[in-house]
């Protein structure tokens, strides 16, 4: 087994588990549903596709960087009436980082190694118009779990946060498909996929469990701004 590394950071991203009429929130860290979708995509797997090996595998995220919840009210047209739709309110989350993770067998993960870094679609952080900043991929970790993943990978937020925290560990909150032994005090969200297919979404209940653990703050394996005047904020 072996655990393929995601460092999802930009302008924007929202993560909706649940949608009501005109009104989209998003959920504090990336759901399972939206990055499979960003795998499935990296794929070339189109919408109506068997989705049962990518929500197989088990799914985590560590909140390196929460970022601000902002609202947008936005307007639209009929496309073909030009007839006013409904004033829809939609949330996303501003300069937030997160680090997500899957665990699957070697072939599995290294074939979304490969399309990640070569993408028929182009990845976005849970809407089209939320671009990543760099990147997305951070490598593969071999012969270690989902949660020790999580845990060794160094913090990934912004220069300026880790200038910040003097202490070489960080506590961070990491959220995991829950176990069997742990379901019964798991959270329960609605967001393991079944189906893309835009006629009839579909998807079902996961257990998920959460714990704040500490995080090497130094050494980071991944600085896309390393580049960039020290003296410069980033």
């Amino acid at each position: 087994m072996s655990v393929l590394l995601l460092r999802l950071a930009g302008p924007l991203q929202s993560w909706g588990a649940s949608a009501r009429f005109a009104r989209r929130t998003t959920e504090a860290a990336p759901t399972k549903s939206g990055v499979v979708g960003l795998l499935a995509a990296a794929l070339g797997r189109d919408r109506t596709a068997d989705l049962a090996d990518l929500a197989a595998l088990r799914f985590g995220v560590r909140i390196d960087q929460p970022g601000t919840l902002v609202r947008d009210l936005q307007t639209a047209h009929h496309g073909d009436t030009e007839k006013a739709m409904p004033l829809s309110e939609r949330f996303y989350l501003a300069d937030a980082v997160f680090v997500a993770a899957v665990e699957g067998d070697d072939a599995t993960v290294g074939e979304l190694l490969t399309a990640l870094r070569a993408p028929v679609f182009l990845p976005y952080l849970g809407r089209r118009s939320c671009p990543p900043s760099g990147p997305v991929e951070l490598g593969v970790r071999y012969g270690i779990g989902l949660r020790q993943a999580l845990v060794r990978e160094p913090w990934q937020a912004a220069r300026r946060h880790r200038s910040r925290h003097p202490s070489p560990t960080v506590p961070l909150t990491v959220l995991t498909d829950a176990e069997p032994a742990e379901q019964p005090r798991a959270d329960l969200m609605r967001d393991l996929p079944l189906s893309y297919d835009p006629r009839h979404r579909r998807y079902a209940m996961r257990g998920v469990t959460s714990s704040v653990e500490d995080v090497p703050v130094l050494g980071t394996s991944h600085d896309p701004t390393a580049h960039l005047n020290p003296l410069e904020p980033v």
